[in-house]
């Protein structure tokens, strides 16, 4: 079993589901945020559904309460097809192959070893092919793991149904439900289809998923007005959608649409119909590609009409070009740099980061903006109560015990704010409940008031009512406030003062409840609506999501290495930026999703790069958002787990989503990771720069390596009366060069290298190239004069002493410029590569004077130098690591270092 499926099984086991929370003591707002636009027709058929009587409902879908029999849902499965969402069709294996196989450099390689078949150049058709085989199936079978990997995390988490079947409750495959199925809900149930509310016992839902939501939202069976015009389905009370899930409360429900023809499928389908736009990663490999290729189109038939024309043999010369071509081209890029990426997946799959593209580890390094969401990223996605203060908002235990009173002894299920007050177990040991409080009676919650109470009698000498709820509602049952200790009427002034303070409150982010009191008889033990009036109000708890600890510390190390943060949610702005403030990202403006519909691209562009935090955002504004700041030459990274979310995974350059998250966010991330934190984020921002900076050390090396080889044999041919070097000996030279750089993956890299974020840049790449490529041809033709004059091989018969003391030169600066460039630094001193990368080009350049001198030299054509050749090769080797250094030091200054 691999790393990345042992990570991925240990967490899909962990089955994401609701928690199987109780009953809301007071209602919570229904959502405000903003959900994806859903295609005309289909919000008209779900109004029309929210507005449609019972009997008619049922009748139109032929259905009744008791629920389909067996015959008649088969009849339906037959028509309308399994209720399933369009997912991103596995691709074939043969499909994916080729994807692995098709780039511009494979393509090359492909048509070089053809033409090297074709002229029975046997060795070079091995080489060149093998090169293209190793970096398509390494890449082919990386990738394959992570996708099966994502494959058994689907199968892991099918879930099923309770279905009404002839009239009897009955287990079902979600994929098995019709349209005209009845389901039975109940606390931490999935919603399965896009249904209507038949009945509901204090049904709350939470929407998190498609609006970003955090709260959950109240449903109800009553029927919707018929005013439902320009609605948003979302807000509909008797609607339920697939892909949400029950928090609390039990419910039956009528299916109304199924599979594709949900809400949640008009998302998936526009998802997976989408095409993807090629990543950062795959342009800058392409770019860097086609400069390579452009380069290599020149130069060879160059050396092909120098050589034809100086030397009179085109054939020969043909070959020698071909030759030249595929020394030109760097045929172990793709393999380098799948093997680079394979590594990096690894390396973080160790980190709780599963990579589903191997593309997107290089665009994790060189991310430079960072979109996520609120919910669950920079929150605990808990509900903590944040203060208890009393009517003008200062801190007040008395508050605290009254709402810990009411939440204690209310009967009904306790929502998520009544466990965040009773977090609070202290107080039942100070208050000392057991002795000192009985309950005698409670009011139960209900959607009118918006509130509940419970009678509590404090020893045995008289009865508290205490109240809790809305705050308009609790306003509206108040007579007097509670003002330092004394009850003072509550006249228009004092209601203004309140109701600042309570506004105050909301613009600090946080969800306000009243606590009101009421002394009342001691002789009365059944209490009603009638008796919550002339209460009390003696101040308010006040609810937060908190800030997880490790998002404060995370942030700052994303902002030193050159990553910017951007909030885009579905919840409320004020929740938002206060959020934002405590971790401590600067909220450069506040944009909201209804001003965005009013901008045109240009207007959105430039907000998308003022603003910090957008909040009330559609599907749509944050795929729009991520294509804008995309369009602005930015690295886009998207963090969502939400359907709401899945649009702008598809659009960013790197789609990061959760194990937990929805099926459709996982399909459309590149990321997916195992604990949802920003500190696994940074960690893997880090590893996908050094993974990057690793892939840019062969393209450099090898660029400029092979710049200077290519101008080198353009002299020579100007000028010798034979081949510098044979065919055969640029294909071994060039393949053992590139076998010492295959320990690169594995090569350190220099801190400073990963303290911003790093991009393609193919200007740059060729500026390198020329900058740094001259310098080996300056000692190659200083080697061409030494075997010319010093030893005498300046004639075709001495050809082959010639061609053995270039070869042997060529290969050990060749192999030298990996420490030479491979870090701004000084090479050996200042920065040590790598123990895999140090014995690879020792092992390389040992093999290299080991040909000519050894016994395989005539299988080579080669001969043994003498040696003097030797301290000659000493000193050479020398001025060219001096000269590079000190070239190097003026590159840095004029140019930097990426």
């Amino acid at each position: 079993m691999t790393l990345f499926t042992r990570l991925f099984e240990s967490f899909l086991r962990k089955r994401h589901t609701a928690g199987h929370f109780r009953r809301q003591a007071m209602p919570l707002a229904n959502s405000t945020a903003r959900t994806v636009p859903v295609p005309d027709h289909l919000a008209r058929q779900l109004l029309a559904a929210a507005t449609e009587a019972l009997p008619a409902a049922l009748a139109r879908l032929a259905t009744r309460e008791t629920g389909l029999s067996g015959d008649e849902a088969h009849a339906v499965l037959a028509q309308t097809g399994p209720n399933e969402v369009e997912h991103e069709k596995p691709l074939a294996w043969y499909q994916h192959l080729w994807l692995c196989y098709k780039n511009p450099f494979n393509l090359l390689l492909t048509v070089l070893a053809i033409v090297s078949y074709l002229t029975e150049d046997v060795k070079a058709t091995i080489v060149i092919g093998s090169m293209v085989i190793l970096s398509t199936l390494l890449r082919f079978v990386q990738e394959g793991r992570s996708n099966r990997a994502a494959e058994r995390l689907k199968a892991m988490v099918g879930n099923t149904a309770t279905v009404l079947r002839d009239g009897a409750q009955a287990e079902l495959p979600i994929r098995a439900l019709v349209q005209g199925d009845i389901i039975v809900l109940s606390a931490g149930d999935m919603i399965p289809a896009d249904c209507r509310l038949l009945t509901a016992k204090d049904l709350f839902v939470s929407q998190s998923a498609m609006t970003g939501e955090s709260l959950p939202v109240e449903k109800m069976a009553e029927l919707a007005d018929g005013n439902g015009n320009g609605k948003n389905p979302m807000d509909l009370t008797n609607l339920l959608f697939m892909g949400t899930n029950v928090i609390s409360g039990a419910a039956t429900a009528l299916v109304l649409a199924t599979g594709n023809r949900t809400y949640f499928g008009a998302i998936a389908t526009r998802v997976t119909a989408t095409e993807r736009t090629p990543t950062a990663f795959e342009a800058g490999v392409n770019s860097v590609s086609w400069l390579l290729i452009r380069f290599a189109l020149v130069m060879a038939p160059l050396v092909f009409l120098i050589n034809g024309w100086t030397k009179g043999d085109w054939m020969e010369a043909f070959l020698f070009a071909l030759s030249v071509a595929v020394g030109l081209t760097p045929e172990m890029l793709p393999m380098i740099v799948t093997s680079t990426l394979a590594k990096g997946a690894v390396k973080l799959a160790k980190k709780k980061v599963v990579v589903k593209r191997l593309d997107a580890i290089q665009n994790f390094g060189a991310m430079d903006v960072l979109c996520t969401d609120k919910t669950g990223t920079l929150t605990q996605d808990k509900i903590v109560l944040e203060r208890h203060t009393d009517v003008f908002g200062q801190p007040s235990d008395e508050v605290l015990r009254f709402a810990y009173l009411n939440s204690h002894y209310q009967t009904g299920l306790k929502n998520l704010l009544d466990r965040a007050v009773l977090d609070h177990v202290q107080l039942q040991t100070e208050m000392q409940l057991a002795r000192d409080y009985v309950k005698v009676d409670e009011i139960p919650f209900d959607f009118v008031r918006r509130r509940m109470s419970v009678v509590v009698s404090e020893r045995n000498d008289h009865h508290e009512l205490i109240c809790k709820g809305a705050v308009e509602e609790m306003l509206a049952a108040c007579s007097h406030m509670r003002l330092d200790g004394v009850d003072v009427p509550l006249d228009t002034h004092l209601l203004d003062r309140v109701l600042a303070t309570t506004h105050g409150l909301n613009a600090e982010g946080l969800r306000v409840v009243a606590v009101g009191v009421k002394e009342v008889p001691p002789h009365k033990t059944v209490y009603g609506v009638a008796d919550e009036t002339a209460l009390t109000l003696i101040g308010y708890v006040a609810f937060l999501d908190p800030p997880k600890e490790s998002t404060a510390p995370a942030l700052r190390a994303l902002k030193e290495h050159g990553v910017t943060v951007k909030v885009l949610t579905g919840d409320n702005h004020l929740v938002t930026a206060k959020i934002c403030r405590e971790v401590g990202l600067a909220v450069r403006g506040v944009l909201q999703g209804p001003e965005l519909d009013d901008m045109d691209d240009a207007q959105v562009a430039q907000a998308a790069e003022s603003h910090t935090v957008f909040a009330k955002l559609s599907p749509l504004h944050k795929e729009r958002l991520v294509r804008a700041l995309r369009g602005n030459g930015h690295i886009v990274g998207f963090m969502g787990d939400g359907i709401n979310d899945a649009p702008a995974l598809r659009a960013a350059d790197i789609g990061i989503s959760v194990d937990s998250a929805v099926d459709i966010a996982k399909e459309a991330a590149d990321i997916i990771l195992l604990e949802k934190s920003l500190m696994v984020l940074e960690e893997g921002v880090l590893e996908g720069r050094r993974t990057f900076s690793n892939m840019l050390k062969y393209i450099r090396m090898t660029a400029s390596s092979n710049f200077g080889n290519v101008f080198s044999v353009l002299v020579a041919s100007a000028f010798l009366p034979f081949l510098p070097m044979l065919p055969l000996h640029l294909l071994v030279q060039n393949l053992l060069y590139d076998v010492s750089q295959i320990a690169i993956p594995f090569d350190n890299v220099d801190a400073e290298l990963i303290q911003q974020p790093l991009s393609w840049n193919p200007r740059d790449i060729g500026r390198f190239m020329v900058f740094f490529g001259p310098l080996s041809s300056i000692f190659d033709i200083s080697t061409f004069i030494l075997m010319w004059h010093v030893f005498g091989a300046n004639t075709p018969a001495q050809q082959t002493l010639f061609q053995s003391g270039w070869f042997v030169v060529g290969l050990l600066t060749q192999t030298l410029i990996v420490h030479l460039i491979r870090t701004p630094k000084l090479p050996f001193i200042d920065s040590i590569a790598s123990v895999p990368l140090l014995v690879a080009t020792t092992a390389i350049m040992a093999v290299g004077v080991f040909l000519p001198m050894g016994p395989l030299a005539s299988y080579f054509k080669l001969q043994a130098l003498p040696l003097a050749y030797f301290p000659w090769l000493l000193a050479i080797l020398v001025a060219y690591t001096v000269l590079t250094t000190l070239m190097k030091r003026v590159y840095l200054r004029k140019f930097g270092w990426q």
